[in-house]
């Protein structure tokens, strides 16, 4: 598992990777710990529900089997890159620079809650999963042709504990109590009694397996920056890259997994380029101009009005809106709650309320955008209206500890205000209201119109940009910060100061994408437990808040569907009343376009447009195009 992600969500246009766990049946008995404990042994797991596939599946659902390999398919990424590692916490990793990591348990995109075997023939476990013990393949091979055994996988589960960024070491410190290597090809990790249950299986089969043999031999560190992908196991190594212009990857001849049923149909492409600019106006243009050949758009404006150009009125490129069925990222700007001026939740909802997003989304962005109310938008885990009995029973203790106030028992789920969308400036009613915000808690309105303290310290608020697209809607967000005397401005920087101030806190507002699973657990840690304020990628927003981490823990303690809904319905409607970010907007859908050289099956499956993994290359129509001038 991606140590960013102890909680897993199948990412959009995005790689698999495993959901936490599950429960499947099949039985055998078993001596365990000095007692006999019936286990399971499985081809795969499943929190809530069967697993979709069987065992002897002939291949995933929504692939062509049949998909003919070859060819390339060349993408673009914004900014720079330095490194190749994404785990630590220095550098600019390049685009897909994991595309080589797998791990012994895998998704797919179209089962939430499966993990399947992979990189194992089956997995062993009781029923309070206080173990679990993977069968090893005995094929598994590293780019290199080194064999994969267990002691490759202790040595991975071993260096993300102790060299992984400490966000992802502070969530799962101690789950396990022993890794035991008992023969090249079979490991059992031993769980604390303590561990989240519901995580453990997911912690130990989705954690990304490197090589122990290259780790040694190199030198290299997780938690160092690297010139080079670690040796891994995946359909695709690095070909040639140059920094901050290109990256190219190709596709292992030799892979040890290319006949396996699971992968029938996919890794299809002999190269995946990427190619870098600087901004967004600068991709469209080199995508018009054919530099490269698929483009996941990001921008409604050139969605809505930029595909006009020559390649796609001759046909040679296509557009395609495709249903995004994940849970809806919430991308919001954050306050950073360590500076004292953003401590006081009034002085948040006052500066929050300034924001127009019907203004912004009819006059930028064509009406295209929806606005993220949850941070489980798009899901029936999505807090609404007034809680429910369940709810009450987690959030009335918090009040009654003074820890919620007691409108979250009271008032409907938290929406952020809406305006008419005619102007950007909220109406007066709102501005008053929001002036009135700045006046309870402290900060007056001077002779020149600007908030100061009692202190004199002047209201002002830095955010920190270094994409372009969002100077069009942070310009008129600051014009009506002005309105309530708020001295706001935008402070754009280049790519690796952006990284580097976010994880030193080094900001006002900036920039956070909530991206919720639909099987949220001790993940949520990393996004909102107080311990992982003080240095997190998730976390930015500093957030220490008691009643959180108590409802994070009834989350993650949930055994079945209905109370992990409960549960998840009570945490987000505190979060959103704790209101620590500015919510922005989402989109229900993944827009694409490409020139007509690659093919899909006909019904994508909900969680993943593939375009990585399971769309091919048609090698016919690609010499028409080229002959034609269509690309280059």
């Amino acid at each position: 598992m991606e140590e960013r992600a102890a909680g897993r969500k199948t990412g959009r246009m995005g790689a698999l990777r495993p959901t936490l766990r599950g429960l499947m049946a099949a039985g055998a008995v078993f001596a365990a710990q000095g007692a006999f404990a019936e286990v399971t042994t499985s081809h795969g797991f499943s929190n809530f529900g069967e697993l979709k596939y069987p065992a002897d599946l002939a291949h995933l659902d929504y692939v062509n089997p049949d998909a003919p390999k070859g060819g390339e398919i060349s993408i673009w990424a914004l900014g720079n890159f330095d490194s190749f590692n994404q785990y630590a916490m220095e550098g600019a990793p390049a685009a897909l620079n994991t595309i080589g990591s797998e791990s012994i348990l895998t998704g797919t995109a179209d089962d939430p809650f499966g993990m399947y075997c992979f990189m194992c023939t089956t997995l062993e476990y009781p029923e309070d999963l206080s173990f679990v013990t993977f069968n090893l393949r005995d094929d598994v091979k590293f780019a290199d042709g080194t064999p994969m055994t267990a002691e490759d996988v202790a040595f991975s589960f071993n260096l993300f504990a102790t060299q992984g960024i400490s966000e992802y070491r502070k969530v799962v410190e101690g789950f396990v109590e022993k890794v035991e290597v008992e023969s090249p090809y079979r490991i059992t990790f031993r769980f604390n009694p303590a561990s989240p249950v519901r995580d453990r299986v997911g912690i130990a089969g989705g954690t990304t397996v490197f090589s122990k043999a290259w780790f040694e031999k190199t030198g290299t560190r997780l938690d160092k920056s690297s010139k080079a992908p670690f040796l891994s196991t995946g359909a695709y190594v690095l070909d040639s890259f140059d920094f901050n212009r290109r990256v190219v990857y190709k596709r292992n001849p030799d892979y040890w997994a290319e006949a396996l049923p699971i992968n029938k149909g996919r890794n299809n492409f002999d190269r995946i380029r990427v190619e870098y600019y600087a901004d967004n106006s600068a991709a469209f243009e080199g995508f018009k101009a054919g530099d490269y050949t698929f483009r996941g758009e990001s921008d409604p404006q050139i969605w809505a009005t930029g595909y006009t150009f020559d390649a796609l009125k001759k046909g040679w490129a296509k557009q395609e809106t495709i249903a995004d069925g994940n849970v809806g990222t919430r991308l919001s700007w954050v306050f950073n709650l360590d500076r004292p001026n953003w401590k006081d939740p009034k002085v948040r909802a006052a500066i929050g309320a300034m924001f127009n997003f019907a203004w912004s989304n009819k006059t930028l962005f064509y009406g295209l955008y929806q606005r993220p109310v949850s941070y489980w938008s798009n899901t029936d885990l999505a807090a609404t209206g007034l809680p429910d009995e369940g709810e009450t029973a987690l959030l009335k203790p918090l009040v009654d500890e003074g820890l919620l106030d007691a409108s979250v028992l009271t008032a409907e789920a938290s929406v952020p205000p809406e305006y008419p969308d005619a102007t950007n400036r909220p109406d007066r009613t709102a501005i008053r209201a929001a002036a009135a915000l700045l006046d309870e808690a402290g900060w007056k309105t001077g002779s020149d119109g600007i908030r100061r303290n009692e202190k004199g310290e002047v209201l002002a608020l830095t955010i920190i940009q270094y994409n372009p697209f969002y100077d069009k809607v942070i310009s008129p967000f600051i014009e009506n910060l002005k309105l309530i005397g708020v001295q706001a401005k935008l402070e754009r920087v280049d790519t690796s100061q952006y990284v580097e101030r976010r994880r030193k806190g080094d900001f006002d507002l900036a920039n956070q994408a909530f991206d919720m699973s639909f099987e949220p657990s001790v993940g949520l840690e990393q996004w909102f437990a107080s311990k992982t304020a003080d240095e997190s990628s998730r976390n930015l927003m500093r957030l220490r808040d008691p009643a959180i981490d108590r409802l994070v823990t009834d989350v993650v303690g949930t055994k079945t569907i209905e109370d992990l809904k409960t549960s998840v319905h009570a945490l987000d409607r505190a979060l959103r009343a704790v209101g620590f970010d500015i919510p922005l907007w989402y989109n229900a859908d993944n827009w694409v376009a490409y020139y007509d050289v690659y093919r899909h099956p006909e019904k994508l499956p909900p969680l993943q447009v593939g375009q990585l993994d399971f769309w091919w290359y048609d090698a016919d129509k690609a010499a028409e195009l080229k002959a034609a001038g269509a690309f280059r």
